[in-house]
């Protein structure tokens, strides 16, 4: 049984959120969804959450709830950097800090929903009708917040005006690649000034070298995976200066050796045998661990001349095969066990899509429309923020429950409901 405690420190969570709604004729509907996203209902749409929070006036409350998600102009970026500001303060300040990278999939029939096309579905691993959205999580070893959050919108919407009109797509959105989304996801999260953290992502991102350049540009520590296939200089094998005639500006690209040849990630790793076995965390049932080598590395794409990184490689016992690689610019004194913890503490991302998914129904909104999926998205999270700090704050617990949900009255029956003499099961 949930004390009023816990209760009370969510209301004031919500009205410590509730300015950042932008006006104060949205707060009743804001505290009622954010409260039903926290209830233990099946599903969490507008209808369930209307007839939850006021069974005896359903119909009106749910007019308010949709209004307020799928028509209410308040800045979604405002409400989650109010969220970050009330619980990443929770997070330890003694141990290392990421900003995670990642997308997530959430399927949909039909093809009106903003966003669904046919594209990879992780949760599946295969290509199915799905939205898809890039997000940016702030983490810790101990917990994780997402603090963006984006759709992504495929060809198949952006060539199509038209289309992106009717679902309410603004007009300055234009085709993003993923990265391209993620990069104005840092971007933005710099300028809030949020402490940042080691950037991590998976290959999908950080195989492109632009890519990367940017986020050191930006004067942030990364530790992202790259394909087998990414060229590199290996060590004691550096590309030559160009030749300068002392006259001008000295040359910033490269000339390649007469013997020495760029390799592949997967060719290096194929010959280096000092690989270690590094256990990174406990697992559920027992330590996680496999074998891994790291050296130092130029990439070579382009002629433009660049710093040596971290290659960290990771190939598991028994396997025959290297089965991930990393590059990071952390430090050169850096140790082989904290460029393993650093690399794999990712892990984090897919229990904040899980999580989410399953405790607060962020796969469950009905709407078609861009405004409509980024709200109900946004209030998720705040819900999601709730628990996190919960989570955080009474550490010996390591769950926190959602709230009970009401019982529901007899008379009562969803929308689109056969309502025959059949007794009501």
């Amino acid at each position: 049984m949930l004390s009023h405690t816990l209760h009370e420190r969510f209301e004031s969570y919500l009205e410590a959120l509730a300015p950042r709604l932008g006006h104060a004729d949205r707060v009743p509907s804001f505290k009622d969804y954010c409260y039903g996203l926290m209830l233990s209902l099946p599903r969490k749409s507008v209808e369930p959450i209307a007839a939850s929070v006021d069974p005896a006036r359903v119909q009106a409350r749910h007019q308010a709830l949709h209004h307020l998600v799928a028509k209410s102009s308040w800045s979604d970026q405002a409400l989650l950097m109010g969220v970050a500001q009330w619980v990443l303060p929770y997070l330890p300040a003694d141990t290392p800090r990421y900003w995670i990278i990642d997308d997530t999939a959430i399927r949909k029939k039909g093809r009106h929903s903003v966003g669904v096309s046919r594209q990879y579905c992780g949760e599946i691993g295969k290509q199915d009708n799905c939205q898809a959205a890039v997000s940016l999580s702030v983490a810790t070893e101990q917990a994780s917040l997402p603090v963006a959050w984006q759709l992504y919108l495929p060809t198949s919407w952006t060539d199509h005006p038209e289309r992106c009109r009717q679902a309410g797509v603004p007009a300055d959105v234009t085709f993003a690649t993923k990265p391209d989304i993620a990069l104005q996801q840092v971007g933005q999260t710099l300028e809030a000034g949020i402490e940042p953290g080691i950037i991590l992502a998976d290959a999908a991102y950080g195989k492109k070298t632009s890519w990367r350049e940017q986020l050191a540009e930006w004067g942030l520590t990364y530790c992202v995976g790259v394909q087998e296939d990414l060229s590199v200089w290996a060590p004691g094998s550096d590309p030559l200066p160009s030749r300068w005639s002392g006259i001008g500006r000295p040359p910033k690209h490269v000339r390649k050796p007469d013997e020495d040849q760029p390799v592949s990630v997967k060719a290096l790793a194929l010959e280096t045998d000092d690989f270690q076995t590094i256990t990174w965390r406990e697992g559920t049932n027992k330590p996680l661990a496999s074998r891994f080598a790291a050296l130092r590395v130029r990439v070579a794409r382009g002629r433009q001349y660049r710093e040596p990184e971290w290659l960290l490689m990771e190939w598991p016992q028994g396997a025959d095969e290297p089965s991930h690689y990393w590059l990071s610019n952390q430090p050169a004194s850096t140790p082989l066990n904290t460029l393993v913890r650093t690399a794999k503490a990712r892990w984090r991302i897919e229990r904040d899509y899980q999580e989410l998914k399953q405790e607060v129904g962020l796969d469950h909104y009905e709407g078609r429309n861009w405004r409509g999926f980024h709200h109900h998205a946004s209030l998720c999270i705040a819900a999601y923020g709730f628990l996190v700090a919960e989570r955080l704050r009474c550490r010996e617990q390591k769950k926190i429950s959602l709230f009970p949900a009401p019982a529901l009255p007899e008379d009562y029956w969803p929308r689109g409901h056969a309502t025959g003499t059949a007794t009501r099961q």
